[in-house]
């Protein structure tokens, strides 16, 4: 548990909890063909402290975007940025696990997820929320995809043990459709998505972290393992990524 606080202590104060960009967003919603001007019911499931959220409320006019994650100290920090951006009317807060969502059938025009929902596997994941989708509703999901038909052994065996349904667009767009869905579109998250977007920010806040934390063995047991992760993909960057996926639930 206090690993667990600690995570959240270095994550809550980003703007992004994982590699994403908002080009690549808005990318993504322009190929949902989603009417921005439209009175749409969003879901952002594992929305961190919000990035995409408030990009989401922003662009679509008249949208309702309801925000969930399973960490409230998260959605505390995304209600004071909706506050300050004069979104709070239109976004609400649900703390709860994206396997448990607190909505009907048919309800909602669009879900987005960006980077989370290797918390229950993709296939899981698209398949339980289907059904909260209206006839003809949008799906936009980052997933960490490879880039690359082989890779080496090491980082094959990593995400092998970490996540194994890693897979290629075209295992995880045969998934979608296999499940009800027609694909509308795919793109890869660039470099800058990570480096910039992510992790510079990321290492930025190490020092204050380590400090608030008296350089304890926990906290920086916590900032070895980040700085791991950031040397693996600074290695391999050209055999994987996150692959944006967007579809439409089919009739």
């Amino acid at each position: 548990m206090e690993d667990l606080s600690l995570l959240i202590d270095l994550h809550k104060p980003g703007y992004r909890q994982g590699p994403g960009g908002d080009a690549q967003t808005e990318l993504a919603l322009r190929l949902t063909t989603c009417d921005v001007n439209a009175d749409l019911r969003v879901a952002d499931i594992g929305c961190g402290t919000g990035a995409s959220t408030l990009f989401l409320a922003t662009t679509l006019k008249n949208a309702h975007v309801t925000a969930i994650d399973l960490l409230p100290d998260f959605l505390v920090t995304l209600t004071q940025r909706a506050g300050e951006q004069g979104l709070a009317t239109r976004i609400s807060t649900q703390t709860c696990s994206m396997d448990d969502l607190p909505f009907s059938d048919a309800q909602l025009d669009l879900i987005w997820s960006e980077g989370a929902v290797y918390n229950i596997g993709f296939e899981t994941g698209i398949q339980l929320w289907r059904r909260f989708l209206k006839p003809r509703g949008f799906l936009a999901v980052s997933e960490i995809t490879w880039t690359t038909a082989s890779r080496p052994e090491a980082i094959q065996s990593y995400w092998d043990a970490a996540y194994p349904e890693i897979a290629t667009a075209s295992e995880k767009i045969g998934i979608l459709e296999r499940h009800g869905y027609t694909p509308l579109g795919y793109l890869i998250l660039p470099e800058e998505c990570w480096t910039t977007g992510y992790y510079q920010p990321l290492q930025d806040r190490f020092p204050d972290f380590l400090a608030r934390h008296e350089h304890s063995e926990a906290a920086q047991a916590i900032v070895a393992a980040e700085e791991e992760e950031i040397a693996l993909y600074q290695r391999y960057k050209d055999f994987f990524s996150y692959g944006f996926y967007i579809a439409q639930k089919s009739e």
